[in-house]
């Protein structure tokens, strides 16, 4: 059980350990050479009993030009010792396992990543002994996917949007496209990464959302109808299917939020035969004031 922001974090790549490398290269436009085989590693880096120092994920991927320890903090504020325990943790590391590091710090505050982006510079200034340039994942480059089709061509990148977008107002916008992109990858998986999303977001009324969410999510998975059309794979059937549940997830939503729902807006949602328009007037029952304001813009 995931039981904290902090942990989700950093799990989600031991999960999907691919996805960082996706990060490097499609939010941080990093080139990081493509992966041939990753391993999860002992994150313990205490050196004298007394002290335990550890880090929250590390990992080893091999790649053509080389092997690299990836090393993954998340933090969730600005804290001025982890510019004197990562350089530690580099050193070390790099020592132990006579490997490459890179420090990938991950947050889902915009003022902490602009902190820990900050290069930590330690000797002579204009002639340092040791220059640590962490690279930063958080909401400021992280993009907010909030169509399901995009969702859908990469889950693992769309829960990480949920994730560090979770204690921001983007954060509804995410989960409804996102809740559906879920069905597309196995049972387990989808479990993984509802638990991790919850733990990331901070409004209540959103957690109430998601949680109702992954309760469709569960039941889709333990329907033997819906097991049956994913198994054969039938197209009609399944874009009615996404029809039905758009329509449905869109007026839920709404009576979620407690704002009245009138039978011409029902009938007008479920009459709806257009996956796109469903998914904008999706988007805008998140924040819609009205039911009525589905409809406007």
């Amino acid at each position: 059980m995931v039981g904290s922001s902090h942990e989700a974090l950093h799990r989600v790549f031991q999960k999907d350990p691919a996805l960082l490398t996706r990060a490097f290269q499609k939010v941080l436009r990093v080139p990081f050479p493509e992966p041939r085989d990753f391993a999860v590693l002992n994150a313990d880096v205490t050196e004298i009993e007394p002290v335990e120092r550890r880090v929250d994920t590390l990992m080893r991927v091999e790649t053509d030009d080389g092997a690299y320890l990836l090393v993954v903090e998340a933090q969730g504020k600005k804290d001025e010792r982890k510019r004197g325990s990562w350089p530690y943790y580099l050193a070390y590391l790099y020592e132990k396992y006579r490997c490459e590091p890179v420090l990938v710090v991950i947050t889902q505050s915009g003022a902490t990543a602009r902190w820990a982006s900050r290069p930590i510079r330690r000797g002579l200034p204009g002639w340092e002994s040791m220059t640590v340039r962490p690279l930063v994942i958080g909401p400021d480059n992280v993009p907010v996917i909030a169509s399901e089709r995009e969702a859908e061509r990469d889950v693992p990148l769309a829960v990480l949007s949920a994730m560090t977008h979770g204690r921001g107002a983007k954060a509804a916008a995410i989960l409804e496209p996102l809740a559906f992109a879920l069905r597309t990858v196995d049972g387990e998986s989808a479990a993984v990464f509802g638990q991790l999303i919850e733990s990331c977001l901070a409004d209540s009324r959103a957690k109430e959302i998601w949680r109702d969410l992954m309760s469709e999510i569960r039941y889709f998975f333990n329907n033997p109808v819906a097991e049956k059309v994913r198994e054969e794979g039938r197209v009609e059937g399944r874009e009615e299917g996404r029809l039905e549940d758009r329509a449905g997830m869109t007026l839920r939503i709404l009576e979620w939020r407690a704002i009245p729902v009138s039978e011409a807006v029902r009938e007008r949602v479920l009459a709806c035969s257009d996956l796109d328009q469903l998914e904008v007037w999706a988007r805008r029952a998140v924040t819609a004031e009205r039911a009525e304001d589905l409809f406007s813009g």
